[in-house]
């Protein structure tokens, strides 16, 4: 295809920055694949053979490492429908696409590390390999095509681990895809290098900023959204009325808010601005993305704790549970203090007072009710929302100041 032709598919800056109905309907995907996270770490945390503390954190380890190249699916999908327009028929038709391969995946999570494992790690090479190599061909002549070309390189060479793994079974297979996702984001990191050709000096964020930005708050927001559905699945279910699983469902649902709160005000509000008022766009950006992925993990860490409390409010606490009830907030609350310093310049104390206190709580939770560890939970993330309404009230809306 000719230049001339091809760079009418390019998004243009005089186009809508928010996100198309096409986003938004693949985003559905993800909900469907959030929602098996959550439910495989439960499956996980609530076998009642997990008493070691490794066998734990190895099957949390093999579930979030099924789910980061889902992640890396959902940000190079992000990447292209920032640089190229989402109403042109070939982008919507990659898009499409890679909504299958996501949801093929996402159905073969439970499991990716047994007897579809083939098939998992095949579809995602054939994403992530056939969209590059369709941009490369269609952009030929352009820059956008060396970009391409350079990805298309990297995930040939991350494509081996990544088939090998599949045919492999035992702890190989896990350093195997390990090392594969490993690849793929830290090149991405480098701008694709490849030697004797250089790096990609080409990135969205330097152009598409406003889109870049709303596209990780709305990861967030389903994120959100979906541990919602995690209350109400597991209230839904006998006894619905009993009123120790009905407190654990009221402190879950405050815990989302706050999470919410804290989020959005006043820092994920005007991420976009900061960041084109900032001197490098592409480096923050890039920041905000981790920042944003980090939070992402954490309501999903977060989400899996609701389910076991609700299940179990006055059980017995596991070690395994502390995990995803104080270390969901946790890493929340650092994917935050670092959004705060890229809008800000700062990282608010509060963040790190929080994560302070719910490492040094979780460590005296062991025998308490989970519905009480629950609340404690609630309690950290109360405090910090209050320590910011403090600090803002009567007070402007502050302006960003990104760090130079």
């Amino acid at each position: 295809m000719p230049v001339d032709k091809s760079v009418g598919m390019l998004r243009r800056p005089e186009h809508p920055q928010q996100a198309t109905f096409l986003e938004l309907f693949f985003d559905l995907v993800f909900i469907f694949t959030l929602n098996t996270v959550v439910t495989l770490l439960v499956q996980d945390l609530h076998r009642p053979e997990i008493a070691d503390r490794r066998v734990v954190l190895n099957n949390i380890g093999e579930t979030l490492l099924s789910f980061l190249p889902l992640v890396w699916i959902w940000v190079m999908t992000a990447w292209t429908t920032s640089r190229f327009n989402p109403l042109c028929p070939p982008v919507q038709a990659v898009v499409v696409f890679t909504m299958v391969g996501a949801l093929i995946m996402s159905a073969t999570m439970p499991s990716a590390f047994g007897q579809d494992s083939l098939i998992f790690a095949s579809v995602y090479v054939l994403i992530q390999w056939g969209r590059s190599a369709f941009f490369t061909v269609v952009m030929r002549g352009h820059v956008l095509g060396q970009v391409h070309l350079r990805e298309l390189i990297w995930f040939s060479v991350s494509a081996v681990p990544w088939i090998a793994g599949g045919l492999i079974n035992g702890p190989p297979r896990d350093m195997l895809w390990l090392s594969a996702i490993a690849i793929d984001y830290a090149v991405s990191l480098l701008g694709w290098p490849v030697p004797g050709v250089g790096r990609s000096r080409t990135t969205a964020w330097a152009t598409a900023t406003e889109h870049l930005a709303e596209r990780y708050r709305q990861f967030l927001i389903i994120t959100l959204g979906e541990s919602i559905l995690v209350i109400g699945r597991a209230y839904a279910r006998p006894a619905l009325f009993n009123p120790s699983r009905t407190a654990a469902v009221g402190i879950s649902f405050a815990i989302t808010v706050l999470l919410w709160r804290i989020y959005f005000y006043r820092a994920g509000q005007i991420l976009a601005q900061a960041i084109t008022w900032s001197a490098d766009r592409v480096r923050l950006g890039r920041v905000a993305g981790w920042a944003n992925l980090a939070m992402v993990f954490g309501v999903l860490l977060t989400s899996t704790g609701y389910e076991l409390v609700i299940k179990d409010p006055l059980g017995e606490v596991r070690p395994g549970w502390l995990l995803v009830v104080f270390g969901g907030p946790a890493l929340y609350l650092a994917g935050r203090a670092a959004f705060e310093h890229i809008v800000f310049g700062r990282i608010s104390p509060p963040r790190l007072i929080g994560i302070a206190v719910l490492g040094v709580v979780g460590a005296f939770m062991i025998g308490l009710p989970p519905v009480v560890v629950l609340l404690a939970s609630a309690l950290v993330l109360c405090g910090i929302a209050v320590a910011d309404a403090v600090r803002a009230h009567g007070k402007p809306l502050e302006e960003p100041s990104p760090p130079h």
